[in-house]
């Protein structure tokens, strides 16, 4: 893609975002998108956000599940920026109208207690950079199309990266605790919607570890000279399918022992 498509689709998704319409696929409109196009777009699409006003509170990591990358297709996971409009506290309610077609998944966040970037980190480099873990729940939105109306063909993985991942918002539960306080891999929630238990999942489902997606991060960010910093906040990927989220809906994430999350949809 050149310069110009890339700015064109960034605008797109950005434009689709403050309308609260989305737009049609990149990949129909760009068919010769590429994974690394879809970075590319999503890297001027936060641009614009930043011109917004907005400002990155952290990362999220996407497509973590086995069965995600393969309905779609890939073998590796996604990033996106958390900006700091999208942080909700458990409990808390969401306006009306503010995302276009959300859906909740569960899981672990990290928050940093320290700078770290570069590549070949090790599991004890994470857990020695992590100030918390903390129970969450990440909201998904599509600022785009999740199918081509005229076609049926569903989006694909330059459409879910040059938006952002999908990411819309991020719920910080109600508890934090020491990295090595829990097994992570153990750690589970069981997601309710209007008190009707949708989901069930473990931390193991994110690449059999939670930290070992921080790692694969990190990794990638360090092609682009980019790295982790104290205070940021790190959806480390979701161990649950995602769950649609209409309005009127309220969700309860229980996480044990580990905390709760939980969030009502005006």
């Amino acid at each position: 893609m050149t310069p110009n498509d890339v700015t064109t689709a960034a605008t797109m998704l950005f434009e689709a975002d403050r309308a609260g319409v989305q737009c049609g696929l990149i990949s129909s409109a760009f068919p010769e998108a590429r994974l690394e196009d879809a970075y590319r777009i999503q890297d001027a699409l936060i641009d614009m956000h930043y011109a917004a006003g907005r400002s990155r509170i952290g990362w999220k990591i996407g497509l973590t599940s086995r069965a995600m990358q393969q309905a779609l297709g890939i073998t590796t996971p996604d990033s996106g920026v958390l900006l700091d409009n999208m942080l909700f506290q458990s409990g808390e309610t969401v306006p009306e109208g503010r995302f276009i077609q959300p859906r909740i998944e569960a899981e672990i966040a990290f928050v940093m207690g320290a700078d770290i970037s570069g590549t070949g980190h090790s599991r004890e480099d994470v857990i020695e950079a992590t100030d918390h873990v903390a129970p969450c729940l990440e909201i998904l939105d599509t600022r785009i199309l999740r199918a081509d109306p005229q076609t049926g063909r569903a989006r694909i993985i330059t459409d879910t990266v040059s938006d952002n991942a999908a990411n819309a918002g991020i719920v910080m539960g109600d508890k934090t605790h020491a990295i090595d306080a829990h097994d992570l891999r153990w750690v589970g929630a069981i997601l309710a919607r209007d008190g009707v238990v949708e989901e069930t999942g473990l931390g193991a489902g994110v690449l059999n570890d939670p930290i070992t997606g921080i790692i694969w991060l990190l990794d990638r960010l360090a092609q682009f000279g980019k790295g982790l910093k104290a205070g940021e906040i790190v959806l480390s990927g979701s161990f649950i399918r995602p769950v649609e989220a209409p309005a009127g809906s309220t969700f309860a994430a229980d996480f044990g022992a580990f905390g709760r999350a939980d969030l009502t949809f005006a």
